[in-house]
């Protein structure tokens, strides 16, 4: 059973893999892709939408500036990355051929140029030279089938550094967990990582690892582990997963039986992702002010990225050690000199000689660079931190699983001091609202690009507000739309733009309520303004499938207040609005989960109120378990527990919504 959704009426959506399709769609229909989008439907090999997802994850790979270009220099490794190697001098071709007729000139490759070229080169059978239907190369594993969307034979990839790098993590995270003795240690040498999500338990203590509470435990099936109570735990994961900003579109709990190895990979890369860059922001870590350069304001370092934050954080104490910065996580680090002037500057000094750690420098003189970045390692290893990279992957620059490393560092030996605030004081700096974290990771669960790291920074361009009208089933004609890279000179007129089309799309064809609020307020990051936008956005999203399962008509708040109280009746915990206050205890939802998943509720966890007035501890429990009893019958919940004790209408409104969406399509089967 899949969790609940949006409904799609673009064919690409039913397309399975890591990345969202509903973002493909929007990539390759927008107006800077109409030369891919002819060559994908003109002539020669077509690109099947598996294949398209794993060159947009190569891409990313590589562009690790989010810049949406890579340069030339750099179109060699993305097609290693892409599991497609082609000879040096076959790339000077084809960038002699590309820069002719490159009207702009800048030798920079787009994602969709990207695409053209390789389209083409495959077209040409290039490729059966290099990919084989099971082989193993470059540390690319490789797997393939008949799609279930294509006749043509298609094949997905994984990196096998990527599946080590991440079973030695798991293996050292987890090791003291009694639920997980049966599948630990894995052996990073064989399949085990995809064998062992199949019960789910892997992935719901990961979720938990990377964003703690996120998951009540009490309702992860540990015993007697039939088929039924994995399938439910591998639906809690996924609804789980979706609520801390995961995207899960593309993925079921039968991927995740099956063990596919491109799927399982993918979501856990986002759910250490999440853990990792979890403390990578300045209002829950005041100490990374000190990052701020000369001249430069708070606003500019606040709306920097995890991975550009990363990057700065690198870069300053590479100064403080008079050495060469860094400006990637690729290229530059290859030689893993930044490595050991970082750690030399980071590691424990002071007076308690027993904490004290003196990294040994000596092995920056090593002319082998493989075995350079193992004596690199083996410094990481006395700091505790040597997770993720293989001397290898030093080496070969993997800019994901170097990024990861980079950010272990950083949580375990951040090394900045607090008393270096630059003059400024915190109460200038206001921590991301519990509104604002749902709101967050709704939209990155449904796949917008590119991802939502600030609420408001990253929606002043337009595009992911467009995104999100597009997923609502609203008509956006993206040839309206100005893509980045935007000019320095009338750049933020063209974010203007777009954020004006988009309030035009949301109260004349979405007919939202939008009196007050102009393009202007989205494009200068208001909060108010920007938020009753968000929220009507969510809404929509979260009552369209009760429309689809219906007549096709709007469902009104009181269709779905008429519904609870219908279906509480033999439970006698109606409530009057969803401002209720017995709310408040989340007995109504347990007893209303109850009702439409019998058997689901063990009664011996739900404090009740016979014995008086529940304290807020005991609500807190409640709620707890309410929220993850939701996600575990398979309603995608992005409520917390927090919004039930405290009685957030909007929030309560879209719990009741997706049960009562589930139990719809759960009568419809």
């Amino acid at each position: 059973m899949k969790a609940m959704e949006a409904p799609s009426h673009d064919p690409i959506h039913r397309s399975k893999g890591p990345v969202s399709a509903e973002t493909l769609h929007w990539e390759i229909n927008t107006p800077a892709t109409h030369k891919v989008q002819a060559t994908m439907e003109s002539h020669i090999t077509q690109i099947s939408r598996e294949d398209l997802e794993d060159l947009r994850d190569a891409f990313n790979k590589i562009d690790i500036d989010n810049s949406g270009f890579v340069s030339d220099f750099e179109l060699q490794e993305l097609f290693r990355e892409a599991s497609f190697s082609i000879p040096g001098y076959k790339v000077r071709e084809i960038m002699e051929t590309f820069i002719a007729g490159d009207t702009n000139k800048d030798e920079k490759i787009s994602f969709e140029e990207f695409v053209s070229i390789y389209q083409e080169l495959k077209s040409k059978q290039i490729s059966e030279t290099f990919r084989k239907t099971i082989s193993r190369r470059d540390g690319i594993r490789s797997f393939g089938g008949l799609s279930g969307n294509s006749c043509e034979g298609t094949q997905h990839s994984y990196s096998e550094e990527e599946k080590v790098a991440f079973v030695n993590w798991i293996n050292k995270a987890l090791a003291k967990d009694p639920d997980c003795e049966h599948l630990l240690p894995m052996n990073p040498s064989n399949e085990s990582l995809f064998a062992s999500v199949r019960d789910g338990i892997l992935l719901c203590k990961m979720i938990n690892l990377s964003q703690p509470d996120t998951i009540d435990e009490r309702v992860i099936n540990t015993k007697k582990l039939t088929t039924f109570k994995m399938r439910e735990n591998l639906v809690l994961a996924l609804n789980s997963a979706s609520a801390i900003g995961c995207t899960v579109v593309s993925v079921d709990a039968h991927d995740l039986m099956a063990g596919k190895p491109h799927l399982v990979l993918g979501l856990f890369w986002q759910i250490i992702k999440v853990g990792l860059f979890a403390d990578i922001e300045i209002s829950r870590n005041e100490a990374l002010i000190c990052l701020l350069t000369d001249g430069e304001q708070l606003d500019r370092l606040m709306s920097l990225s995890p991975e550009e934050l990363l990057l700065r954080w690198v870069n300053y104490h590479l100064r403080n050690a008079g050495t060469q910065t860094i400006s990637n996580f690729s290229e530059d680090i290859k030689d893993s000199r930044a490595y050991f002037y970082l750690m030399d500057q980071i590691a424990p000094k002071g007076g308690d000689f027993r904490m004290s750690v003196k990294i040994d420098l000596s092995g920056i003189n090593e002319r082998n660079l493989e075995k350079r970045a193992e004596l690199m390692l083996q410094q990481a290893a006395r700091l505790d931190c040597r997770q993720f990279v293989s001397p290898q992957d030093v080496t070969s620059g993997n800019s994901k699983l170097n990024m990861a490393f980079v950010a272990n560092l950083f949580n375990t030996h951040p090394s900045l001091q607090r008393g270096d605030m630059n003059g400024l004081d915190m109460a200038q700096i206001e921590a991301e609202t519990r509104e604002e974290k749902t709101f967050r990771n709704w939209m990155n669960s449904l796949g917008v690009s590119p991802y939502v790291n600030h609420l408001y920074w990253d929606l002043c361009n337009g595009l992911v507000i467009l995104q999100l009208l597009e997923k609502v089933g609203v008509l956006v004609n993206w040839r309206k739309v100005n893509h980045p890279p935007y000019p320095a000179l009338g750049g933020n007129m063209k974010r203007l733009e777009n954020c004006n089309y988009a309030v035009e799309l949301g109260r004349d064809v979405a007919h939202f309520s939008l009196v007050g609020i102009g393009g202007q307020n989205i494009n200068e990051g208001s909060a108010l303004h920007t938020l009753a936008l968000l929220w009507q956005l969510m809404r929509r999203y979260t009552v369209l499938v009760l429309s689809d399962l219906g007549d096709g008509e709007c469902i009104a708040d009181a269709i779905i207040l008429n519904w609870v109280n219908s279906t509480l009746k033999r439970k006698d915990s109606q409530i009057s609005s969803f401002k209720d206050k017995k709310i408040s205890t989340s007995l109504p939802v347990i007893d209303l989960i109850d009702v439409i998943a019998p058997g689901t509720v063990k009664w011996d966890m739900v404090v009740r109120n016979e014995r008086g007035t529940l304290t807020k501890e005991d609500k807190l429990n409640n709620s707890k378990y309410a929220v993850s009893l939701a996600r575990k019958i398979g309603a995608r919940v992005y409520a917390l527990p927090d919004d039930l004790v405290e009685v957030n209408p909007k929030m309560v409104l879209t719990l009741f919504a997706c049960l009562m969406g589930h139990s719809m399509k759960k009568a419809n089967r």
